[in-house]
């Protein structure tokens, strides 16, 4: 009696998934080869019969490139700089090099990086404030390559490795530290609605308020999108209010130095008339005037723990221990806060 399982053969393996998979053998090795023109349910279903055949397993075993996949929904600041200075550490480390993309804003990569990242097969791939979509899940994991989402814009899933970073308990302590010097009136710059780091910094910003027994105004809380413009922007609307804040909480360091433009523009002095607070503790923070109170975010740390963990990820002998890190954050306290003005 012939069982159900393939033989060895390559020829024999292809043969009998086509057959179960109710598709052809060409089918099947455009699936292998990450063609693109493959329906998203007939390659996952491909795939999922490789993966339960042990074809991952023999394919572990072919060379890998040198490389790490670096990723990035948008790849413009400095907060860029220290994520790709940590991934570099590792990389190094590891005699590998690093390839960078970027998906131009999109919260997943197109298809085609996904076809073009198989094709060189790296080590494997750090997503950074991005994702990947079902099908190109599917398609590096045929291919053995492991994948890790760093500060990921959503909920990446229980099955995704990720590094993270304590938000909502920095947003809590940057706005703690602004209730404890006495501020009562207190504004939000956040960052896009739709990324969890965002509402989570926002959410610990109300608990702060909530725990002191302050009210949460919502017309206080303003969303941004994490670049300089629109801290600028938006830190004119609240400060030109009649009731303005005497203190701002911003979502991240570039829109706090747009907040301290606005400010000047407006002839109000930091910390005297308005206190800031900002988020990630890039390097410019110290250097800005008067130097910036802010949220320590550790960046560069986080990138090497997504770095390291991606290469665990690829040692199938030596699985890590864990594949969800949050990394602590820390306030900084600099000379842009103070009490307010009686």
């Amino acid at each position: 009696m012939k069982s159900g399982k393939p033989t060895e053969t390559q020829t024999a393996t292809l043969a009998e998934i086509a057959r179960e998979a109710g598709v052809s053998a060409p089918t099947v090795s455009k699936v292998l080869n990450g063609r693109a023109d493959v329906a998203p349910s007939t390659r996952t279903r491909v795939e999922e019969l490789l993966r339960s055949y042990g074809y991952r397993r023999r394919r572990a075993e072919a060379s890998r490139s040198p490389l790490i996949d670096l990723v990035f929904h948008e790849l413009e600041s400095a907060w860029a700089m220290e994520v790709i200075r940590g991934v570099e550490n590792v990389a190094r480390d590891a005699g590998l090099s690093v390839v960078l993309s970027e998906s131009a804003g999109r919260l997943t990569p197109g298809r085609t990086w996904a076809d073009q990242v198989a094709a060189r097969r790296p080590h494997g791939v750090v997503l950074v404030l991005s994702g990947l979509d079902e099908s190109q899940r599917a398609l590096l994991t045929s291919r053995s390559i492991p994948f890790v989402v760093m500060d990921p814009a959503g909920d990446p899933g229980a099955d995704v490795p990720s590094i993270g970073a304590t938000n909502w308990q920095g947003g809590l302590a940057a706005t703690r530290h602004l209730v404890e010097l006495g501020h009562t009136r207190i504004g939000a710059l956040s960052g896009p609605s739709q990324m969890m780091c965002s509402r989570a910094r926002v959410d610990g910003y109300r608990a702060a308020l909530e725990t002191a027994g302050l009210p949460v105004d919502p017309s206080l809380i303003v969303p941004g999108d994490f670049h300089h413009e629109s801290g600028y922007r938006l830190g004119l609307e609240l400060l030109r209010r009649p009731d303005r804040p005497t203190a701002i909480f911003a979502g991240n360091d570039l829109m706090a130095l747009g907040l301290y433009e606005a400010a000047r523009e407006l002839g109000l002095r930091i910390p005297e008339d308005l206190s800031v607070v900002g988020f990630d503790d890039l390097p410019v923070a110290r250097w800005v005037g008067p130097p910036l109170t802010t949220v320590r975010q550790p960046l560069t740390e986080m990138a090497e723990a997504a770095a390291k963990l991606v290469l665990d990820l690829g040692r199938q002998d030596q699985p890590p221990v864990a594949t969800r890190v949050e990394l602590a954050t820390s306030l900084v306290v600099r000379t842009s806060t103070g009490a307010p003005v009686a």
